[in-house]
């Protein structure tokens, strides 16, 4: 009776809208989590700080954060204090993010990928195959939520602040003993340190952009620096991120290359790109400057295309290419041109894989190696090419010859299941 009661009162429940995420200027503090009264969450400050010590970067923070406030939200709609949840509050907690919509603020991301207002969300695309944004969390968000969560609440046991017991506990076969206690050397490792209530996520493919598709998104570009932009992601497969974040000084187009700054180590890599890149970027950069846009060696690589001049971030890059997606009916997103970069360099016979993985700043061997097998569409095409040599060796097969003069055709057909 009382589960049952519990998964009425979680069918109707809302997040309250209180709290907030703010972004500071102060780099020793760069995001604030605020609860409903407008003060700063001290428990959160004090994980900031403990994860700013071991070197994370801001887009880290922010996406802890969010999580947390997630969080924060779910306990103040039940009112429960962070340190007295309990076990059963974090499972009600992954129950709900199963079943409950996203705000309707995320949910308009199923439009960056240039998806009809008429498409239902959820639904693969026509053209590329590609499912489109849930109105559900999907099952990446909740397992990166529960990781947060877990982690925030082990921190604070360390640190004596917080709970006597984690509410989102590790799995129960995974608390009996040390992790990669029996590990054989042979063998890689596994993910062994697994939460009890952290989702299966499903293995899914890079999705890489064809060769066709990818020219008609290049031809439904209007601007010289959006053809640079796609030319340069194509090529060295940088993440998106990584190109904005270039200066003028980066681009060597004597040499072919293009420095960029790596999200994971944060370290400074020339990484080698297209001669058509640096064409795309000179046409650019000659029609940007004669309007006015900033020239320096330390500026920035890539601006808007109209006053008053800022530096391009990811949000205006992304909705460049929602442009091109909608012109076309497709829903490619921008992390696809680093998939398509990264099958053309794996799969040219000449090019060594630990080479692909040092361009695409992989720190594992393993990961580049997701490259390497057939991705949907080369098997499509493979199918295809089956069907239609089997078409045409059924048309080349000669028919039987006639029965020789002298046998009875009701007897040939007795023999053989029919008429002849």
């Amino acid at each position: 009776m009382f589960e049952r009661e519990s998964e009425q009162a979680l069918a109707g429940f809302v997040l309250p809208e209180v709290g907030q995420l703010v972004e500071t200027d102060d780099p020793w503090s760069p995001f604030v989590l605020l609860d409903r009264t407008g003060a700063r969450v001290m428990p959160v400050d004090a994980f900031f700080t403990e994860l700013l010590a071991r070197d994370k970067s801001t887009a880290t923070i922010r996406s802890y954060g969010m999580d947390l406030l997630r969080w924060w939200r779910f306990l103040s709609g039940w009112g429960v204090a962070w340190d007295r949840a309990e076990r059963q509050n974090a499972r009600d907690f992954v129950r709900w993010m199963q079943v409950a919509s996203k705000p309707a603020s995320t949910r308009r991301r199923r439009h960056e990928a240039g998806a009809t207002v008429a498409a239902l969300p959820g639904t693969p695309n026509s053209i590329t195959g590609k499912r489109s944004p849930g109105r559900n969390y999907a099952a990446t968000t909740r397992a990166h939520c529960e990781t947060v969560l877990r982690t925030f609440y082990d921190f604070h046991l360390d640190e004596g602040t917080g709970p006597l017991i984690n509410p989102f506990p590790l799995d129960r076969s995974r608390r009996s003993s040390r992790a990669h206690a029996h590990h054989n050397p042979d063998e890689p490792f596994d993910h062994e340190r697994k939460g009890r209530y952290r989702p299966t996520i499903p293995k899914r493919a890079p999705r890489r952009i064809p060769d066709p598709m990818f020219n008609a998104l290049f031809a439904a570009l209007k601007h010289d620096r959006d053809r640079a932009l796609l030319a340069f992601w194509v090529s060295n497969g940088a993440r998106a991120e990584e190109l904005l974040g270039s200066r003028q000084r980066d681009a060597l187009p004597g040499q072919q290359l293009l420095g960029v700054i790596r999200k994971g180590s944060r370290e400074y890599q020339q990484l080698p790109c297209s001669t058509d890149a640096f064409v795309w970027l000179r046409l650019y950069q000659e029609g940007a400057w004669q309007v006015g846009a900033p020239r320096g060696q330390n500026k920035g690589l890539w601006w808007t295309l109209r006053r008053p001049w800022r530096p391009l971030n990811y949000h205006a890059a992304r909705a460049m290419f929602v442009r091109a997606n909608t012109l076309l009916g497709t829903n490619w997103t921008l992390h696809d041109l680093r998939h398509t970069a990264a099958y053309r360099l794996a799969r040219d016979p000449l090019m060594p894989l630990t080479d692909v993985q040092w361009v695409l700043g992989h720190a594992h061997l393993s990961t580049t190696q997701l490259y390497l097998p057939a991705d949907r569409d080369e098997v499509i095409q493979h199918v295809r090419a089956h069907h239609a040599r089997r078409a045409k060796a059924s048309q080349s097969v000669p028919p039987p010859p006639p029965p020789a003069s002298g046998y009875n055709p009701a007897s040939l057909s007795n023999l053989f299941g029919g008429p002849l």
